[in-house]
């Protein structure tokens, strides 16, 4: 049996690519905060032949890190995504230390709580791969999302750093560095609702599914530790 868990699972990149592995025969353990969503994806999923399980939590709340991952078990594949919020945006001449050290905290320190744990298990068993999705802030500087991108780059050092680390043990750490708009997702229906939420950009746009398979390409392959999505 594999598994596949999607930390932070959206209407986007995160249920395209529980379908795509799913389809590989792959059980598929959704983790979000709504458990209304959650149970209309896990029913659509189940409609396909997908065997799935839905858990409901929320991902910044730290102190349960230990006790969600304990319900959610060994998994061959996590894959996560980035934790932004969109009150603490502001363009980086006006970023001070009490913005930053919020966006650290969520952004950069709280993703590193669930992903060490994750890491240790595939290390422990010599096997796995961790998937994230990153900011083009990680990697490209955009004054208009201000901290996110130095968050972000700390994060895909960290990543990158990892994957060099684990190579040895069979764990895979990758990521996708994406510079579109993901179509479905919740940050474009939150692009699309609020004129201002675009901060002066102008993204293109991209169908998950075809991020998914990047996703799938970076799982099977193992030869690269980023693909980046412009």
């Amino acid at each position: 049996m594999t598994t596949i868990a999607v930390f932070g699972t959206g209407p986007g990149l995160g249920l395209s690519t529980a379908r795509r592995f799913g389809r590989e025969g792959f059980d598929v353990t959704l983790i979000a905060r709504s458990s209304d969503r959650l149970g209309r994806w896990r029913d659509e999923l189940a409609a396909e032949g997908i065997t799935v399980t839905a858990v409901t939590a929320d991902l910044a709340d730290r102190d349960h890190h230990a006790e969600l991952l304990g319900r959610v078990g060994p998994v061959d594949v996590a894959v996560f995504s980035n934790l932004i919020d969109h009150e603490l945006i502001r363009p980086m001449a006006d970023v001070d230390e009490a913005n930053l050290a919020e966006i650290l905290d969520g952004a950069l320190v709280t993703p590193l709580s669930l992903i060490r744990p994750v890491l240790a298990g595939m290390r422990e068993r010599g096997t796995g791969t961790l998937l994230f999705g990153l900011g083009a802030s990680a990697k490209v500087p955009m004054s208009a999302l201000g901290g996110y991108g130095i968050a972000g780059a700390g994060l895909r050092n960290y990543l990158l750093t990892m994957n060099a680390e684990l190579s040895a043990a069979n764990v895979h750490v990758a990521m996708l560095t994406i510079g579109v708009l993901i179509e479905r997702s919740d940050a474009a229906r939150f692009f699309d609702a609020d004129a201002a939420a675009g901060r002066g950009l102008t993204p293109p746009r991209r169908d998950p599914d075809e991020l998914a398979e990047l996703y799938w390409e970076l799982h099977t392959k193992r030869d690269r530790a980023e693909i980046d999505v412009f």
